[in-house]
């Protein structure tokens, strides 16, 4: 594989994962947000506090990949 396919499937794979970051991210707010709905109450403590972890991890795996964008902000304006 030459030089520059490389270079192209280093940047496809660090799109995809930023892409899949998004996607958790995402994915555990529509969760919460279908729980409060379902509950008629916000989501269990506990809940919270490890969908906040699982943000964390999937927001620092984006910007290690595909840093200064505004998935951060964006993600931390939901909570």
């Amino acid at each position: 594989m030459d030089e520059k396919a490389l270079s192209e499937l280093k940047g496809m794979l660090q799109d995809l994962l930023w892409l899949n970051a998004v996607i958790a991210t995402e994915l555990i707010q529509v969760t919460e947000n279908t729980s409060t709905i379902l509950r008629r109450s916000p989501p269990p403590a506990s809940c919270l506090t490890d969908h906040n972890a699982l943000r964390t991890i999937a927001l620092d795996i984006a910007e290690k990949y595909r840093p200064n964008t505004p998935l951060r902000q964006h993600i931390e304006g939901h909570q």
